[in-house]
């Protein structure tokens, strides 16, 4: 029966360092429809029938892909099963254009967050938060697990993140000074917790509560939001940092990859395609691309 191939596929993907949970439960249904019709080996036209039940094209995609995935594996020693081909197109949907913030309105944010709620930690918590996702690029996930005993001198250690990569983040003065200063306060409301950020509960941040606080925020200072258009999210912080460390870079060609692999490191990213997907983000670094071209095309330095 499928149902065991599937628990041995997702036993061998563990073991490789995937999570796989939501493909592991995706996997697991189809085993089941198959089963329930007495198949014990992959059939394309099956796959494709459990896969068309979801609602949205994606979501058919992403199902069948899963299934794909698995027949490949499963294909190497078994050549009865069938591999389906992707009738639904891509799995995942084209990557939405960042919102740039400008550092008027990252100011403008900082400061009516320190405004914002009846109590005082509420408004140094988003406001030092806030402050700190804009000059580290860090995702909103890694902030809120922050430890005491991760604001080290050397900067902030990021404990196995996305990807399950550990790394550090250096810190600049102004920002350690920040981070101390909050922590002033912050220490004697919870403690016996010891996670930097925390809520009016007395509990970490949840990612809800960044992203509820930051949309209140957000809607005071007039933030556009029309549909169609880039939206400003928590996570616009990181998009604006790495996308004014791209325009910072070097112009000349060894440096400027030096400068991306860099950069790469610093946010996280499992490889620096991750990267240069920020470089279509602003007019400002696609003007730099097309000068680059033509340098590159012509030789002469404008």
């Amino acid at each position: 029966m499928l149902s065991e191939a599937v628990e041995s596929y997702l036993t061998v993907r563990r073991a490789c360092g995937f999570a796989i949970k939501s493909e592991g439960s995706l996997l697991r249904t189809f085993a089941a429809f198959a089963d329930a019709r007495s198949e014990g080996y992959i059939c394309a036209a099956t796959a494709i029938e459990w896969a068309g039940l979801a609602e949205s094209v994606f979501q058919r995609a992403r199902r069948l892909g899963a299934v794909i995935r698995f027949a490949r594996h499963a294909r190497a020693e078994d050549e009865r099963h069938e591999v389906p081909l992707p009738v639904f197109g891509r799995e995942k949907a084209p990557r939405p254009v960042p919102y740039i913030f400008s550092e008027d309105e990252i100011r403008r944010l900082v400061e009516e967050a320190s405004q914002s709620g009846y109590r005082s930690l509420r408004r140094r918590t988003y406001s030092t938060l806030f402050a700190l996702l804009a000059c580290t690029g860090l995702r909103v996930s890694e902030a809120i697990h922050l430890r005491f005993d991760d604001i080290t001198e050397d900067g902030l250690v990021i404990r196995c993140s996305k990807f399950h990569r550990s790394r550090i983040v250096p810190l600049h003065d102004t920002a350690r000074a920040g981070l101390a200063s909050y922590l002033e306060m912050r220490r004697p409301y919870a403690p016996f917790d010891d996670h930097v950020f925390i809520s009016l509960r007395r509990k970490p941040l949840l990612i809800a509560d960044v992203e509820s606080a930051f949309q209140t925020i957000a809607n005071r200072i007039g933030l556009p939001h029309q549909p169609g258009l880039p939206r400003p999210t928590p996570h616009s912080f990181r998009h604006t940092f790495a996308v004014r460390a791209l325009e910072s870079s070097p112009d000349s060609r060894d440096r400027i990859a030096r400068h991306m692999l860099a950069l790469s490191t610093y946010l996280g990213h499992s490889t620096v395609s991750g990267t240069y997907w920020y470089l279509d983000a602003t007019p400002s670094l696609m003007r730099d691309i097309a000068d680059r071209c033509e340098i590159l095309v012509t030789g002469v330095q404008s």
